[in-house]
């Protein structure tokens, strides 16, 4: 069966079943600060789970993209070595979200149970014979039971004997140190070939990492609430939360005994093997390297696709360390050299665009940015092969320093297995214990640095959902609901307050969140410093607790901040219409940051703009800005309906049915954020820069209404700076050009004059030419800069064979050296001129590096240029 009707199969089944099928959240998540991506099948369903917010539909099911290489579910460095764990994989699964008013809501164990047995067993077909179930053990700590309702169910299905007990580790499922969880039951298969079965039960190979006793389905009952203190407490509705490896799945209805064996990875490593020229399954390293390429471009690929391009902090340096160990696997493995895993892509979009319509969109995009990322990451490894050799070099013994490899991992990404690797062929080892060590102190720091708790909510009062108000007022009476304490390493103290309505924006769209205070009926002032959206909950963050946190409150959001982030926002929807009609259609929003001093926007472009393409788009946004044009809103209209007026959907956003559309002309955008009333109040728009982010991605930094005032202020204060400057001409362009003119000829006729010494000079230096060993040796101090001094070098060399040459000279307080070796010298007497400045750079307290008969160092010592020279010398005595 294919994995594509394997897939289709399960959602027709649940629909048959009264479940709502509902698409693929985001990889990557946008209000969930718990989490970097979504890594199970629930996460977008959490806000329900925890009661911030009653769902339309209670029986849903979906097939979920994930991805687990982060926190607590990291399985990256097991991926490629064995052959069911994986990086980014779908989860096949069924929900029920019960009701804290109506207990006949929903469903709970019996019917999760018997619908995952009927599904596997009649629907797919699967031998009764080859699965195993488990149940929750209990735990004496919690003080929970054998899950004895479980067990009762499965005993009407299957015999007692396939019934496993499974401790709190397997059969325990929790969404964090807090929060909602329960027991669970987990249905595992056994693959195996008869012989083997025979050897061993499948029940004693259960949850004991076997490739082929596996689970595929986790049915979990969610019946329980973690509090910060570690008690559980029973929650007011039941929920069922069930996940199913949709790859584990196609292996066992394929009938191979791998993952990889299966059709969601065979394309894609018949690719790998056409590209590198290596056959898979014929030798385990190349195996294990092409397991692991085919695995991480289908999670670079799909985090791409929904918004996280690689970058050096958060969320995109998970993505870049995912796809530079591909790199690392095929360059060390497979013998690539350049770039290949971006013409994977297509191969992926072939194989998953119709469940997966956004790989097929952004499929340009996503090969751009990995091509860009290999690229950068081949150079630093080539960077750190080089930087490798000259620690070997300087070496003393044959183990090289841990803190030396962590240097190397840290500073320029060169993985250490690698480095084990060439040191291994060179005959050397690495110190493990010390490089281990220094990488533990670092990721100690980055622990201490996040480190927080949190407090379990302090509820005051209950209710159904917290009303967002903010478009229209910035002031408004407001009632504490509920509140937490969290302390963090960098934060320290803060509080968490939630009211039944609120008008301050939470962070989102890329617009900052809201700041201001509450304040109470007796005066009492408690500051909002920021405000942000939890799991569709709008949480307010403040240093202090109001003294009464029972009364009302006066809810008053800072005017000048939201104003000022306001236009900024409005300003990115004229940018966006504006770049595409001067550059075209296919400019699309890849990310932005709004905030009331200027903003950023992110867009898919294939070269950098023009300083025409620059004023054009300047000149677009401020045309609309003095045509003065109004705000029309639509703030619940269908998601289907907005898109077929012309609303442009935002790249990486996850909308609801029903969506908010924001028009100033014939600019049309779904958008969450606030917005000037009319665009007449941005005043005036200036592009600050233009640079790139990624290949095919642009970005362009620009300012408005005050900010703009105050750069054009600044603007003018400098032109006349400049004028007094040129003695108040009325003219200063043709001014500066006579100076640029001016000083052009004479830096020119500088250079004919040091040309004209270093000739001078040259008959000198020929006459002091030492014969040492048939070589014509000089090493000397001249009042020459480099260039000088190399054009001097070149021409020495011109009229005198064997010619070995060193020349120091000070430059503005800094030490030069040049190194100059005739070629055949060179070669023949094995010299390097590159090794030899660098090592002579020592006394200069520089480095260099060059060619091997030519090349210069560098150092802040002028004071060791005498002792550099002497030493010099010794290289062919």
């Amino acid at each position: 069966m294919k994995s594509q009707e394997i897939r289709q199969r399960f959602l027709n089944f649940f629909e048959n079943k009264s479940h709502v099928i509902v698409p693929s959240a985001p990889m990557v998540l946008k209000d969930d600060p718990t989490l970097m991506f979504t890594n199970a099948g629930m996460n977008q369903f959490k806000e329900y789970f925890l009661g911030n917010s009653t769902p339309k539909h209670h029986q849903l099911a979906d097939t979920q993209k994930c991805l687990r290489v982060s926190g607590k579910h990291n399985d990256l460095e097991e991926v490629g070595k064995d052959t069911y764990h994986h990086t980014m994989f779908e989860m096949l699964g069924n929900w029920s979200i019960g009701d804290p008013k109506d207990a006949s809501v929903g469903y709970f164990k019996k019917e999760a149970i018997e619908w995952a047995w009927e599904f596997l067993t009649e629907e797919l077909k699967i031998d009764k014979s080859t699965l195993y179930v488990t149940v929750f053990e209990g735990d004496q700590q919690d003080g929970i039971a054998k899950d004895d309702e479980a067990f009762q169910i499965w005993k009407n299905i299957v015999d007692e004997d396939k019934i496993l007990l499974g401790n709190k580790k397997d059969n325990f499922w929790e969404m964090g140190d807090q929060g909602p969880c329960g027991p669970a039951s987990e249905i595992h298969v056994d693959i195996r070939s008869p012989e083997e079965k025979t050897k061993t039960p499948g029940k004693d190979l259960v949850n004991q990492d076997h490739p082929q006793v596996v689970e595929i389905w986790n049915l979990v009952f969610i019946q329980y609430n973690r509090l910060a203190s570690g008690k559980l407490q029973e929650l007011p509705a039941k929920h069922i939360d069930t996940g199913m490896g949709f790859e584990r799945l196609s292996m066992v209805m394929q009938g191979v005994q791998s993952n990889y064996d299966t059709d969601v990875f065979t394309p894609l490593l018949s690719e790998i093997e056409t590209i590198t020229g290596h056959t898979y399954a014929k030798n385990e390293a190349t195996d294990i390297a092409m397991r692991v390429i085919a695995d991480h471009v289908r999670a670079v690929t799909f985090a791409i696709a929904d918004g996280q391009l690689p970058s050096s902090t958060g969320a995109g340096y998970v993505i870049r360390r995912i796809l530079r160990r591909a790199i690392r696997y095929g360059f060390t493995f497979l013998d690539t050299k350049e770039a290949f895993i971006y013409k994977l892509v297509k191969v992926l979009v072939f194989q998953m665009s119709e469940a997966f319509p956004e790989l097929k969109k952004q499929r340009t995009l996503c090969e751009n940015v990995i091509q860009e990322e290999e690229n950068s990451f081949l150079r630093t490894l080539a960077q750190g092969l080089s930087l490798l050799d000259q620690m070997v070099e300087k070496n003393k013994g044959k183990e090289l320093p841990g803190e030396k490899a962590f240097e190397l991992y840290d500073t320029y990404g060169f993985p250490v297995d690698l480095t084990s690797l060439i040191l291994e062929e060179k005959g050397m080892t690495l110190n493990e214990e010390a490089f281990q060590k220094s990488l533990q102190a670092q990721k100690d720091r980055s622990k201490n640095a996040a480190a927080s708790k949190t407090g379990d909510w302090e509820v005051l009062q209950e209710t159904e959902n917290e009303e967002f108000i903010g478009y229209d007022r910035l002031q408004v009476e407001v009632e504490l609901v509920k509140y937490r304490k969290i302390t963090s390493q960098k934060d320290g103290e803060l509080y968490q307050l939630v009211f039944n309505q609120t008008p301050f924006y939470p962070e989102g769209g890329g617009q900052v969140g809201d700041k201001g205070y509450i304040e109470s009926a007796n005066g009492d002032v408690t500051y909002i410093t920021d405000t942000k959206k939890e799991n569709n909950l709008i949480v307010h963050f403040s240093k202090e607790l109001p003294q009464q946190p029972e009364k009302k409150f006066t809810a008053v959001v800072d005017q000048k901040h939201r104003e000022l982030t306001a236009r900024n926002h409005t300003a990115t929807h004229l940018l966006h219409q504006a770049l595409r009609v001067v550059l075209g259609t296919h400019v699309e929003q890849k990310g932005s940051l709004v905030n009331a001093e200027y903003l950023r926007f992110d867009f898919s472009h294939f070269s950098k703009l023009t300083d025409d393409e620059v004023k054009q788009v300047e000149a677009f946004v401020n045309a609309r800005i003095q045509e003065q044009l109004p705000l029309v809103e639509n703030r619940n209209i269908s998601y289907q309906q907005a898109i077929e007026n012309g609303a442009i959907a935002l790249f990486g956003e996850k909308y609801g049915d029903q969506v908010r559309t924001i028009n100033f002309g014939k600019s049309t955008e779904l958008c969450g954020g606030t917005h000037v009333k009319n665009t007449s109040e941005l005043w005036h728009f200036i592009i600050i820069q233009e640079t790139s982010v990624a290949s095919g991605i642009r970005r362009i930094e620009a300012i408005t209404s005050n900010a703009a005032k105050n750069h054009l202020t600044d603007k003018a204060k400098a032109f006349d700076k400049l004028r007094r400057m040129l003695n108040n001409s009325n003219e200063p362009e043709k001014v500066l050009q006579n100076l640029h003119d001016e000083n052009f000829q004479l830096k020119k006729e500088i250079e004919n004059l040091k040309k004209a010494q270093a000739k001078n000079l040259k008959g000198d230096l020929k006459s002091e030419l030492q014969g040492i060993n048939g070589i014509h040796f000089l090493a000397k101090q001249v009042d020459l800069d480099a260039n000088g001094m190399k054009d001097l070098a070149f021409q020495l060399a011109g009229e005198v064979n064997n010619l070995f040459l060193v020349l120091g000279a000070e430059v503005n307080g800094k030490a030069v050296l040049t190194c100059y070796i005739d070629k055949k010298l060179a070669k023949d007497k094995q010299l390097n001129a590159g090794q030899i400045v660098r090592e002579l750079g020592k006394h200069i307290q520089g480095g260099g590096g060059g060619q091997p008969f030519f090349a210069t160092a560098g150092g802040k010592n002028p004071h060791g240029i005498a002792d550099a020279l002497k030493e010099a010398k010794k290289y062919i005595s």
